[in-house]
C-alpha cells in the first residue's frame, strides 16, 4: 500500500512520487503517516522529512518548517525552503549555526534574538539531516 506524496518549497517542486511511510517534524514532535492515515493539518518545525519507499530505500529532505496536509492518499508539504539532505551544504550550514550563535550571545548584535534562534534551529535542523545522511551511506 501506497501514499502519493508532494513536497514543495517557494522556488519549486521538490518531489513528486509514491512512498510507503512519510515521517515529518510535526511542530508537536515527529509524525509518521501510512496510507489511509486520517485527515491532519499541522505546521512544521525546522527539520528533516523522510519517505519510506517501497524498494526498501529512504529518501530524506530538508524543510525550513511549514505547512503538512495529510489526506487518506495525499500528503502535501508546503515549505518556504526545502532541498533534497544530499543538496545541503554542511559548511554552510555550519557557518549559519556559528553566526546565529554570535549574535544570540552578543545580544547587541544587528541580529535580533527571536531571529538568532530560528536561524540556530534551521542550522542545526540542516546538520542533522546531513549527519544522518551520512550515516546512511556507511
Amino acid at each position: 500500500m501506497t501514499i502519493h506524496v508532494d513536497i514543495v518549497s517557494a522556488e519549486s517542486e521538490i518531489f513528486s512520487g509514491i512512498a510507503e511511510m512519510v515521517f515529518a517534524p510535526a511542530i508537536a514532535g515527529e509524525v509518521g503517516i501510512a496510507p489511509r492515515h486520517a485527515p491532519l493539518m499541522t505546521t512544521l518545525s525546522p527539520g528533516e522529512v523522510r519517505l519510506q519507499m517501497s524498494n526498501g530505500d529512504e529518501k530524506a529532505f530538508y524543510v525550513s518548517g511549514g505547512i503538512l496536509e495529510v489526506q487518506p492518499h495525499l500528503v502535501t508539504i508546503l515549505s518556504d525552503t526545502a532541498e533534497r539532505a544530499e543538496d545541503l551544504d554542511e559548511a554552510a550550514a555550519l557557518e549559519a549555526k556559528h553566526k546565529a550563535e554570535d549574535a544570540i550571545k552578543n545580544r547587541d548584535a544587528e541580529m535580533d534574538l527571536a531571529r538568532a534562534q530560528a536561524q540556530l534551529a534551521e542550522a542545526a535542523a540542516q546538520l542533522q539531516a546531513i549527519q544522518r545522511l551520512r550515516k546512511q551511506r556507511k
